[in-house]
């Protein structure tokens, strides 16, 4: 049969930590498996080398850098074979997807790459230095708990809980004072559930279900974390209800 197919992001979209997607890639090759590399969140926030990956595809978007919406890439190693097309029909892209090329978005894209590549580090160091500036006073707040905060992670993501808020009334809490903000938990058939990322680390419903997003951009300035930290300060004497007898999960 086919060869087995592991996808595995590069960082994760929720709290931001880096993945160490060679190391899997090792292990899948050495079973004869093929390894996809979503590598979308990256893109623009730390610098890395396609082949340092060891994947066999890797999925770019351009949106991500300020490109064009609806654009992106697949990287396929030289040794990738048998892939059906997504679309029958024209040899467009390389026989992979029939119909006409949207040659502006793909043109906005490489430009977008161009514009932003040069000056990763540089932004990403500055944006960083806000997040950990926004991340000091979080955790000023009791039982505040910031996920993977140990380990390597994207330079402009936070996610945060504290157990006994309600994520989802913080973030209109956070929307009435012109922060945009989201809620680690997914909805699913009209009720709001915990966040499965967090649920698979073995956090607990209660600390998953008051999961908060934040995240920066290239936009974001020290204007932008003084009120974020105005509105949480507002939030956390509000809506925060703390059961001290229980210790909260850390990670």
């Amino acid at each position: 049969g086919p060869p087995a197919l592991l996808s595995l992001m590069l960082a994760n979209n929720e709290t931001g930590a880096m993945q160490p997607v060679a190391e899997a890639a090792e292990i899948v090759h050495a079973a004869s498996g093929v390894v996809h590399v979503d590598a979308i969140q990256v893109l623009g926030k730390v610098p890395f080398r396609i082949k340092d990956l060891g994947a066999d595809l890797v999925s770019l978007s351009a949106h991500k850098i300020g490109g064009p919406k609806g654009v992106g890439a697949l990287v396929l190693g030289a040794d990738v074979q048998g892939l059906e097309p997504v679309l029958r029909g024209g040899g467009q892209e390389l026989g992979r997807r029939a119909g006409t090329e949207n040659v502006a978005g793909i043109t906005g894209f490489g430009a977008a790459v161009a514009a932003t590549m040069p000056t990763i580090v540089a932004d990403m160091a500055r944006v960083e230095n806000l997040r950990n500036r926004l991340e000091a006073n979080l955790r000023q707040t009791n039982d505040s708990v910031i996920f993977c905060e140990s380990v390597a992670r994207l330079p402009n993501t936070t996610l945060f809980a504290v157990p006994g808020l309600r994520a989802e009334t913080a973030v209109i809490g956070f929307d009435l004072a012109g922060v945009a903000v989201s809620s680690g938990s997914a909805c699913s058939s009209g009720k709001v559930q915990p966040s499965h990322v967090l649920r698979a680390m073995g956090c607990g419903p209660e600390l998953a279900q008051s999961a908060i997003r934040i995240s920066l951009g290239w936009s974001s300035s020290e204007s932008d974390i003084e009120a974020c930290l105005k509105a949480w300060k507002r939030l956390a004497g509000n809506l925060t209800k703390r059961d001290h007898e229980t210790v909260p999960e850390r990670f």
